[in-house]
Parts: C-alpha cells; sequence; structure tokens
C-alpha cells in the first residue's frame, strides 16, 4: 500500500513517488487515488521524484489479482510439500499465497523472522483478518507433505535466511525433499542473480523442483512499467524529473522518457547526491556521506573501507610477504619469502620462491644505484618479482607486504 509525498516549500512542491504502480485491483488497500495526483499536478509540481526500477517494461505492470489466481490453479497441479519465497513486505502476495493453500487443501506456515514480523504488524493495523490462519513450524513439521505450504524468507539467496538454511538442512524444522517444490514468487534484483542461482542450483540437485517467474506467472511488479510512468507525468506535470530507485542505467532511461513526454528539465543523481531544483537549471551541488557499514569485530566500518577491500582481495587472492635484510649496498642477501593462500604443499611453495626469487634477481641487476638506495623503489621491484612469478605459476596477483631493513 504505497504512498506519495507531496512536500509543499515556499518554491514549490516536490512529489517523491516511492515504490509505486497503478493497480486497478491491488487487494490489500484502496487503489491510487489519480484523482489526488491530478489535483496536485493542478496546483503546480516543481519536481517529481520517481521509481525507475522498471523502466525497460514496456506497458503496463500486472495486477495483484492477476498473480493470486495463477498461483492458485498452480499449486494445485503440485504433489509433495510446496515452499514459496517472497518478499516479507508483501502482505498481498502473503494473502494470496494463503489463500492459495487453503483452496488446495494445505495449511500456511510463515518461515522467516521478517515474514513472521511483518505478518504480526498487518495483523495490529487491521490488515490479513480474512487471511486463513497461518500454523507454526512444530505444526508444519507434523502434517503429511501434501497439506503443507510454506511461505519463506530468501527470496533473493540471503545466506541466512529460512530458504537457504532449509537448503543446506540447517534448519532446526522445516525439511524439503526430492519431488517437493520451491516457487520463487519474486523477481530478481540487480546484483543478486549470482546468489539466486546458486541456491536454486542446490535445491535441484536434491531432487526439488523450482519455478520461478520466468516458468510460470508467479509473480508481479510492484513498480511502474513504461505507460504507467507516461500516466504519472500527465497526472503530475511537473518542472523536473528526478529518477531514483534502480542502477544508473535505469535512471538515465527514465530521463530520457520523461523529457520525451514533455517534462522539461531532468537530472540524474547518484547515491549522496545534494541536489539543488532552483533557482536556474537543477545541478548537484555537493556529494553527502553515503553507504553501508558493517560491524567489523567491535568497530562499525564503512563496507567499502580501504582495510576491507584489502581483506576481501586477500581472500580472493592469497598473500606474499617478503622481509628483504639489507647489509650496505649488498643486495645479493636472499629475502626471506612466505606465502600464505597462494602454494598447496612444501614442493609448490618452494617453486613458487624460486620463481619469485628469479625474477626478483633479474630486477636487482637491472636496477642503477640510486633505485637501490631508495626503499620505495625496492619496495616496488619486490612487488613486481611477486605478481610476475605468482602469475606464472598459477595466474594469482597476490597482495604483497615488503619489509626492507637496512643494517
Amino acid at each position: 500500500e504505497p504512498n506519495a509525498l507531496a512536500i509543499k516549500t515556499p518554491v514549490g512542491t516536490v512529489i517523491h513517488s516511492g515504490d509505486w504502480k497503478l493497480d486497478p485491483n491491488p487487494l490489500v488497500g484502496k487503489p491510487a487515488d489519480e484523482k489526488r495526483l491530478q489535483e496536485l499536478g493542478d496546483e503546480g509540481v516543481l519536481a517529481l521524484v520517481c521509481d525507475s526500477t522498471n523502466v525497460f517494461v514496456e506497458g503496463r505492470t500486472e495486477s495483484e489479482g492477476q498473480v493470486r489466481q495463477s498461483l492458485i490453479e498452480l499449486v494445485s497441479k503440485l504433489s509433495g510439500r510446496v515452499a514459496i519465497a517472497l518478499f516479507a513486505s508483501n502482505v498481498a502476495r502473503m494473502e494470496t499465497c494463503a489463500l492459495a493453500a487453503a483452496a488446495n487443501g494445505r495449511q500456511p506456515v510463515l518461515v522467516g523472522r521478517s515474514l513472521i514480523r511483518i505478518y504480526q504488524a498487518a495483523r495490529e493495523t487491521g490488515y490479513l483478518l480474512n487471511a486463513p490462519e497461518f500454523i507454526d513450524e512444530d505444526r508444519a513439521a507434523s502434517l503429511p507433505r501434501d497439506q503443507v505450504m510454506i511461505l519463506c524468507t530468501g527470496s533473493q539467496g540471503e545466506p541466512r535466511a529460512a530458504l537457504s538454511r532449509i537448503a543446506d538442512k540447517s534448519h532446526p524444522r522445516i525439511k524439503l525433499v526430492k519431488g517437493d517444490t520451491v516457487i520463487f514468487s519474486s523477481r530478481k534484483i540487480p546484483g543478486n542473480e549470482s546468489a539466486i542461482s546458486q541456491l536454486q542450483n542446490k535445491l535441484q540437485s536434491q531432487g526439488i523442483d523450482v519455478i520461478s517467474a520466468g516458468d510460470e506467472f508467479v509473480h508481479v511488479s510492484g513498480h511502474p512499467a513504461r505507460d504507467e510512468l507516461r500516466d504519472m507525468y500527465k497526472l503530475i506535470r511537473p518542472q523536473i524529473i528526478v529518477p531514483v530507485h534502480g542502477e544508473q542505467i535505469h535512471m538515465h532511461e527514465q530521463a530520457k522518457l520523461a523529457q520525451e513526454t514533455g517534462i522539461p528539465k531532468a537530472i540524474v543523481p547518484f547515491n549522496g547526491s545534494l541536489i539543488r531544483l532552483t533557482p536556474g537549471d537543477p545541478e548537484i551541488i555537493e556529494e553527502v556521506p553515503s553507504g553501508r557499514l558493517g560491524l567489523d569485530g567491535k568497530n562499525v566500518v564503512p563496507l567499502h573501507s580501504t582495510h576491507i577491500r584489502e581483506r576481501d582481495r586477500l581472500s580472493r587472492d592469497g598473500l606474499a610477504a617478503i622481509t628483504f635484510f639489507i647489509d650496505k649496498k649488498d643486495y645479493h642477501t636472499e629475502p626471506t619469502i612466505s606465502f600464505a593462500g597462494l602454494a598447496s604443499g612444501e614442493d609448490e611453495e618452494n617453486t613458487l620462491k624460486a620463481m619469485v626469487l628469479r625474477e626478483l634477481a633479474y630486477l636487482l641487476e637491472s636496477a642503477s644505484d640510486n633505485d637501490l638506495e631508495n626503499d620505495d623503489e625496492l619496495k616496488e621491484m619486490c612487488r613486481i618479482a611477486v605478481r610476475r612469478g605468482t602469475k606464472s605459476f598459477n595466474g594469482r596477483k597476490p597482495y604483497v607486504l615488503t619489509h626492507i631493513i637496512r643494517r
């Protein structure tokens, strides 16, 4: 039940759409109040900040009412346990799944904390009051397999979500076996494709059937397609379009669509953009801190901070550490070299070490006296030698840690 914000300021009204679509039969909540949107357009709108997620989809997004009937019919054809992975925030889909279960003689059960929290909040605020009752996990585990429907979190392949734990056989109460079916009643959010594919492959390798939106009509988006975007532009008639929600390719495409439809100005932001909408043309005037934070041990740090990136690189490519003891100008002393994550066993490590030392000797022989007196230059030679040696050995380019000790 999405809501837009109309933010009235002395220089004009800014409307932020949030996530939206113009669904004539939303099942939960009322259809969009197009009359109020028209009134706001009549009053004059400076800027529309608008969802771009489905800008490449032609036509209109299907109604939630259509997917309800499709899921009821699909479940009627399935045997064994049926699990449906869905977005926890989609209360209408939760109700649809519960009704599909009831229509086919199954008991629905919620598996996953976020689904349970959303369900409780929905009930407290007057929704899902007519939906079939959900049973608990213990009761579900005791019922025949063809009398259960599992609604679970994990549609995006999240490793700690309910469906991933079920696929890993680590969930304490809910099990799926060969002949059961998992329906992904969701879309793939860009960036999650690999995690979702891995999860689906894991399920299929156990003989569990997997059905997704590419196989059956099991999902409708909550975002507007191109014709709905055009309808919104005609209702609101803003002077400026500010596309949000989606990647840069989606936002640039919406800016193009809006201007083709007659909106005079467009500005495409990035995360952290501080935008001046008026006077004059809209402009990004500053960047504010943005992004995700993570708990790293006892410290809260940006997820893309330098040491987190280094740790990620270490996990992929390994580490080579060189300690170079230099006595006056004797650069022929063999440095101490150790590796982590680059060689399997002593023989391989000795082979890799010999290859690195050979590369380093070549670089030292061709270096000038000034280069050899400069610690930074010497560290760079060590780095190059290690990278060349390991690339020849196993194709890796490890993180190189070099210590120069002069005596």
